[in-house]
């Protein structure tokens, strides 16, 4: 028990000391306008939340962007001078792994350890009382009670960035049963419902949350959208990017699969494309399956009718490891020879190149709380990449069935979207239309890029200059 007690008095009086220290602070308002950006994440993995803070060092903030190391953020992010990166510590990477009931005995140590980070970040590492607090939700715990916290103290107007319920999250790992699982509900409700502003990935979330939980606070849809580097590309861009990455060296049987997009006499395989988090919220399996299928209707199909294709899968995560080994498998017993699956990491640079060079996206995305959307297909449509995606629920709000993507339940609905789009490939007439009408929707203003939505929807609660829009044109009076 004293054991236990120990890091929690630490703790109390690390909280006690900063409050005393720093209550004046927030007297003490920034000049320049400033923003605490605030993520309990890898903040080189959390796009949406450093294209939030891109928007606001646009707009002439001081940005504090704080969150874990890791991956390295956008270049444009490190070079502004008026963006400063926080790193707090990562808590060891052994808590994660642990199995469920140990899981739960040390959950509280790691909560102690993030708090006394996030109170160092918000009570130290930034020295002027921000006018704004902008905090990713989920994870819940600390980070909301922390935020509110800070906000009061240091006079700020928070703003909660909706992504997900943290506590649906929990409860895939935990079961709907667990009594931390109830604990995470109730602490997530209580310290998220009141803010100045509520940011939503989703109407569906909007909606369910305020119905729900009655929030308080203006509530904002602000649906993903990625930046202007998301596009296209030039078939010598791509040609450039896959020498660079040269797979080949690293895998050499997959020689024959990379594509040449600027001088090919033969028609090249499909490149299609997917990005995973490799957690439980995401059946890779379903892919695998639905290759396999593939494979055999490939092997069968008339000469010409259906390309080889090469599958290649970003991100990293637990159970990848497992995956690839099951690729393995799948490809030495069955005798793959029309597909190719391969994981890939790529630096933040390259990943858009990646997507605008591919034929299709994949996504297996399945929302723990089916109010979220995944931010891959936002990419994916950036590029001008249709997608054949995991049907759930809201995902109409992102992909409409057979105008910019295929919609699938399971691996034998996949496998005959895959056949459907890549018959007769390139010139297929199912693959080109999906694609003509993500061009379409972007040439007519129907979808934007980050910039203008957030322009046109967060942009007037935080920046005056953006309060008076000609008819959501996005220009300002």
């Amino acid at each position: 028990m004293g054991t236990l007690l120990t890091p929690l008095v630490l703790s109390a009086i690390l909280i006690l000391f900063s409050l005393a220290a720093l209550a004046r602070a927030r007297l003490r308002r920034a000049q320049p306008r400033t923003v605490v950006v605030l993520v309990l994440g890898d903040i080189g993995r959390s796009p949406r939340m450093m294209y939030h803070a891109k928007s606001f060092a646009r707009h002439g903030f001081q940005v504090y962007l704080i969150g874990f190391g890791g991956s390295a953020p956008l270049a444009s992010l490190r070079s502004a001078p008026n963006v400063h990166t926080i790193h707090i510590p990562t808590p060891p990477a052994f808590i994660s792994k642990l199995p469920r009931a140990a899981f739960v005995l040390v959950a509280p140590l790691k909560v102690v350890l993030q708090t006394m980070y996030i109170l160092w970040a918000l009570f130290v590492a930034v020295p002027l009382a921000p006018e704004f607090l902008i905090v990713q939700n989920p994870p819940s715990i600390p980070t909301l009670a922390l935020a509110q916290l800070a906000a009061r103290l240091r006079g700020s107007r928070l703003i909660l960035d909706w992504h997900n319920l943290g506590y649906s999250i929990l409860q895939l790992r935990l079961g709907p049963k667990s009594p931390l699982v109830r604990v995470a509900r109730v602490f997530e409700r209580f310290f998220g419902r009141r803010a100045h502003a509520h940011l939503f990935v989703t109407r569906a979330m909007r909606d369910k949350l305020s119905r729900d939980w009655d929030l308080i606070g203006q509530k904002i849809v602000l649906h993903d959208r990625p930046p202007d580097r998301f596009r296209r590309q030039l078939p010598e861009e791509s040609d450039a990017l896959f020498t660079r990455l040269n797979l080949a060296s690293s895998y050499p049987t997959l020689a024959p699969f990379i594509p040449t997009f600027s001088r090919s006499s033969s028609p090249r395989p499909a490149l299609l494309v997917s990005s995973t988090s490799w957690t439980a919220d995401e059946d890779f399996s379903l892919l695998l399956s639905a290759l396999s299928a593939y494979e055999q209707r490939a092997r069968s199909s008339a000469a010409g009718t259906l390309p080889k294709i090469l599958v290649l899968v970003t991100g990293k995560g637990p159970l990848k490891a497992q995956y690839e080994a099951e690729v393995a498998r799948r490809e030495r017993e069955d005798g793959w020879e029309w597909v190719k699956c391969r994981t890939v990491w790529l630096e933040a640079e390259d990943y858009p190149k990646l997507l605008g060079s591919a034929d299709l996206g994949i996504s297996l995305h399945s929302s723990s709380s089916a109010l979220d959307l995944p931010m891959k297909v936002v990419d994916m449509f950036g590029c001008d990449l249709p997608v054949c995606a995991l049907a759930f629920s809201c995902l109409e709000e992102l992909v409409q069935d057979r105008k910019n993507g295929l919609v699938f339940q399971d691996a034998a609905e996949l496998s005959q979207n895959l056949e459907d789009l890549l018959r007769d490939f390139p010139h297929g007439a199912l693959l080109a239309s999906l694609r003509h009408n993500l061009e379409r929707a972007r040439a007519s203003g129907e979808w934007t890029g980050w910039r203008e939505n957030w322009d046109r929807t967060l942009g007037p609660v935080v920046v005056p200059e953006l309060v008076a829009w000609e008819g959501g044109t996005g220009r300002a009076h």
